[in-house]
């Protein structure tokens, strides 16, 4: 993807955040730049969203990641930071034929952090050891 779009994203990301800080709800013409830039998983992903399926989870050494239950059950551990989800469209669509921008996963992270709706769970870092590593999906 062009880095401009990447660039128009970040800055939707950013409006959203100070217009659902200043009202409390995403007016239309954010929703209809949301699905313009995003596709069909922004939908999905404000739909992830209201479901509170986001967790952040972070330890004591300031490490976090964000835990996205999907509509299938699965939970997947998406990292902001570096813009990565474990799921197949995103390895399909994002890294393979370079087709999105982004998962609603990961979508659904940022958003619910933009818009202070993340659940927010503290583990230790031998869990958050775990967590990055893959060896768990899931929180414990």
């Amino acid at each position: 993807m062009d880095s401009s779009l990447r660039s128009v994203a970040e800055q939707l990301l950013k409006d959203l955040q100070r217009t659902y800080s200043e009202t409390n709800q995403i007016p239309d013409d954010l929703l209809i730049a949301l699905r313009f830039v995003f596709g069909p998983c922004a939908l999905q992903a404000l739909d992830l969203v209201d479901q509170r399926s986001v967790t952040c989870v972070s330890s004591p050494s300031s490490r976090k990641a964000f835990q996205v239950l999907g509509g299938s059950g699965h939970m997947y551990t998406c990292f902001t930071s570096c813009h990565y989800c474990p799921c197949p469209a995103f390895s399909f669509s994002v890294l393979r034929r370079n087709e999105s921008l982004t998962c609603k996963h990961l979508l659904a992270a940022c958003l619910s952090q933009a818009m202070g709706l993340c659940q927010q769970e503290q583990v230790s870092d031998q869990q958050m050891t775990h967590i990055l590593s893959g060896q768990t999906e899931a929180s414990t």
